[in-house]
């Protein structure tokens, strides 16, 4: 006699991405669903502009002090909004090329009001 449980297979609400992820459309949708956490995307956003502004001094003043002031700047408050925030590890340690991209993207998105820094349910695009 040949009996088989019946297997329960629920539906995943998150998606799975194994990383290294190849196509950078998938990599985003993934750095999204890392950054779903709203005082971490804050961070990011506070970080991003911070650097942006560092970088552009670096350029201004040819320092390249305010280079590195705008990397770590960038960087602290990323990480600060993944440890404290999402208690997820940055994407940036797998895959630095695709994150730092994202990065700006995701400024980009929340500039142009594809992404809220005030409700996920304002969200334009799916994170």
């Amino acid at each position: 006699m040949n009996v088989q449980a019946p297997v329960s297979i629920e539906p995943s609400s998150e998606p799975y991405f194994e990383l290294p992820i190849r196509n950078y459309s998938d990599f985003y949708r993934f750095y999204l669903s890392e950054h779903r956490n709203i005082m971490s995307r804050r961070l990011h956003v506070a970080g991003s502009t911070i650097g942006l502004y560092f970088f552009s001094k670096a350029v201004r003043q040819r320092k390249a002090k305010y280079f590195v002031y705008g990397l770590v700047s960038g960087y602290a408050c990323a990480w600060i909004g993944h440890f404290v925030f999402e208690k997820n590890k940055p994407a940036s340690f797998k895959q630095p090329i695709y994150s730092f991209i994202s990065d700006w993207r995701m400024l980009a998105d929340v500039l142009c009001g594809n992404l809220s820094l005030a409700d996920r349910s304002r969200d334009k695009i799916e994170s």
